[in-house]
């Protein structure tokens, strides 16, 4: 905004405000249930944009499964409680709530202070920091504007429950993330995987958080689909080979960067940046560089792109390292993705409360006799002791020896089990120490994890190609979506109304369906607004079918393109194989002939 439109009061209308216009008018996404006045933070993809998005979710199943080899799984989208108590997510996946006094609106509170103030990453702060914060900045609703400060900012947990069967049912909960799906499921996907590492699980799926305040569209909201890679690697035997991607240059925003007083994001390649140890972790930098060129070959605008590492006090607890890959939008920067090294926190976790088995066996290269802690306990005393808990006190007691063996140096041990100390006599336990000759060790795998949110991958991609000029002193509004995501790649039109025009429009619609492409027909209105119907929703190509084609042998048909409006006469009977060949990337349109 200039600064005589801000003298003036003036509003110039932001991309977002336009494409969100264009997204309820042509069909690629709006707010659900409209009919009964809509819902906050659930969205409807509409014809153009459900195309889109799975297009978006076959170019990542392409690049990050096949490409990579992994496997891809599809798990329920409800869980068990117990898979959350495991995971942490009952009593960790909360954001910072404020209700307003006056209106009663809830609010995000960091996004209160993100908004109204310099602090650009509030959500990393603790919550007496934020409630200083409002009351310093003397921050107020943004629903009516009664005043915040002296407001209490409380933890909100964020999954919707649910009740699994009838009467005293089991609890569960929708899942917060897809990556629950695949680390439950470890025992079994390490069998398929033949009990070798490294191996990777992708999903492609929903998954859902009761967010305070959903906002901007499909950025924020309660229901989002998730494409995210677990690859599993053994943390002292697999390095990735970064050979292939050592060269790919990306703009990385470090977290020294952000706590600079002059900080900011600079251009580098993976391998100089793993070299300066600016990114520490080779599997997370490996990805970094697989994602970058895939993000730019879905048309992610790379002048508006970046990586920005987690600061310390945003980083999960388990994360050893953390970079977000970003868009930017409206001179915002919004993330679209996750990069993260979550260690063997998982696996460890749904062991430890499962009672299954989350390893695999690494075989020595020759056998080994080697010292082991063991205990085998005295049930005659336990069981008394500890009734119905006895068997959790055998698994603390073996946790205890494999740990620290000078636990059981003395006369008793002590144990904490739920929140209470407890002492056992030493001679109860059955503790010693063996030789044992071993040919190999299990192994707890640790979680390299590419997470991608596939709903802003969309939006960032619609954003981005998002175009206005001018075509014959009249305005254009288009999408410049690269061909291999574009909801349709070529609409097909007869010049008129016509029996025999239509005929064979329809006749080339066909053959181009059936050479695999995607077509629409039409046949409305006259065809300058044909084409700028097809402009608005990025179909790449128009073929027009006109008297020329159906009364001259080897006639052709008018092709022209979407984003230069040029346009080229071509053979009907080549026309499949030459489109084929130029959404395949073999051909650019400007190489045919006149």
């Amino acid at each position: 905004m200039s600064e005589q439109q801000q003298a003036d009061g003036e509003r110039t209308e932001s991309t977002s405000e336009k494409l969100v216009e264009l997204a309820k008018r042509r069909g690629y996404f709006f707010q659900s249930s409209g009919a009964y006045g809509g819902v906050g933070g659930f969205y409807t993809f509409g014809p153009q944009g459900a195309a889109l998005k799975g297009n978006v979710e076959d170019a990542w199943r392409e690049r990050f499964a096949l490409a990579e080899g992994n496997m891809e799984i599809d798990a329920p989208t409800i869980m068990p409680e117990p898979v959350f108590e495991a995971s942490g997510h009952l009593d960790g996946f909360d954001d910072m709530l404020v209700e307003c006094p006056e209106c009663g609106e809830s609010h995000r509170a960091d996004h209160v202070v993100e908004d109204n103030t310099e602090y650009e990453d509030a959500e990393s702060l603790p919550i007496p920091e934020v409630e200083d914060v409002i009351a310093e900045y003397e921050l107020v609703c943004p629903n009516c504007g009664a005043g915040l400060a002296g407001q209490a900012v409380d933890s909100f947990n964020l999954m919707f429950a649910t009740n699994i069967g009838p009467g005293d049912s089991d609890p569960g909960y929708l899942r917060p993330e897809t990556a629950q799906g695949i680390f439950v499921e470890f025992p079994r996907l390490k069998e398929y995987a033949r009990n070798q590492l490294p191996f990777g699980v992708t999903q492609i799926g929903r998954a859902y958080r009761n967010e305070i305040s959903p906002r901007r569209s499909i950025i924020r909201t309660r229901e989002f689909t998730q494409a995210e890679l677990e690859y599993f690697i053994d943390p002292e035997a697999d390095d990735p080979d970064l050979s292939s991607v050592a060269d790919v240059e990306v703009t990385l925003y470090p977290a020294s960067e952000q706590n600079a007083e002059d900080g900011k994001a600079f251009e580098t390649t993976i391998g100089e940046a793993v070299e300066e140890d600016i990114i520490t972790d080779l599997w997370v930098a490996y990805f970094l560089g697989v994602a970058k060129p895939w993000y730019e070959s879905v048309g992610v605008d790379m002048d508006r792109f970046r990586y920005r590492q987690h600061l310390s006090g945003e980083r999960a607890h388990y994360a050893s390292d953390c970079w977000d890959a970003e868009s930017e939008i409206d001179g915002n920067w919004i993330e679209m993705a996750g990069f993260a090294h979550r260690g063997n926190y998982d696996l460890s976790k749904h062991a430890e409360h499962s009672g299954d088995r989350f390893t695999i066996f690494r075989q020595y290269d020759e056998p080994k006799t080697v010292e082991r802690a063991t205990v085998d306990p005295d049930m005659s005393y336990l069981g008394p002791e500890f009734g119905g808990d006895a068997q959790a006190v055998v698994q603390k007691l073996e946790d205890l020896a494999a740990r620290d063996r000078s636990a059981f140096d003395g006369e008793s041990v002590e144990i904490s089990l739920e929140g209470e100390t407890h002492e056992i006599p030493v001679e109860k336990t059955g503790f010693s120490v063996e030789e044992q000759t071993e040919a190999g060790e299990h192994v707890t795998p640790h979680v390299v994890e590419p997470s991608f949110g596939v709903d802003r991958t969309v939006y960032t991609v619609l954003h981005h190609a998002y175009r206005e000029d001018e075509v014959a002193d009249e305005e254009r509004t288009f999408l410049e979506l690269e061909p291999e995501v574009a909801p349709t790649f070529v609409g097909v039109f007869p010049l008129q109304s016509d029996d025999e025009l239509e005929s064979e429009a329809t006749g080339i619609a066909e053959a181009l369906r059936e050479a695999g492409l995607s077509v629409t027909y039409d046949d409305s209105g006259n065809i300058g607004r044909r084409y700028r119907r097809q402009d608005e929703v990025g179909t790449p190509f128009c073929v027009t079918v006109d008297y020329e084609s159906i009364e001259q042998e080897d006639g052709g048909v008018t092709v022209r393109e979407r984003d230069s409006t040029d346009q080229k006469r071509l053979p009907i009977d080549d026309l499949p194989e030459t489109l084929s060949a130029i959404r395949a990337g073999d051909l650019e349109f400007k190489e045919l002939g006149e």
